[in-house]
């Protein structure tokens, strides 16, 4: 029987979710709202990039990613009973910006329909 990519995906997702909500990572960067939105895996199982969004801006980010990173080893080692697997996949987290981009294009479409100026470097969102 193959493993699924998307089973392992949804797992990792729940789990490492759990981790942030509950606080098995103790390091105080991460004091921010982090919410880890999509887990991709690939076919052979050998990476999975962790989407995060973190509601913080500038260098509280870059200091939340740089945790996450960090953490990188304690999550695998976390992970790896839970997954069952024979290999655990590395671990990439990665920043998600969508939901920001959201918020952005709906404050320009609510100005547009306020007959607000919008400013040109809106515009390009």
């Amino acid at each position: 029987m193959r493993i699924r990519p998307e089973r392992v995906a949804q797992t990792m997702r729940r789990e490492i979710a759990e981790m942030l909500e509950s606080g098995r990572l103790r390091d105080p960067r991460l004091s921010s709202l982090i919410s880890v939105t999509d887990v991709e895996v690939t076919g052979d199982l050998s990476l999975a990039r962790v989407y995060v969004s973190v509601l913080a801006s500038g260098i509280e980010r870059d200091r939340v990613l740089d945790a996450l990173r960090h953490a990188t080893g304690f999550v695998r080692h976390e992970l790896a009973p839970k997954l069952g697997l024979r290999e655990m996949p590395e671990i990439r987290f990665e920043l998600d910006t969508s939901i920001e981009r959201g918020a952005r294009v709906e404050e320009i479409l609510r100005k547009l329909r306020d007959g607000e100026p919008v400013a040109d470097d809106e515009e390009e969102a």
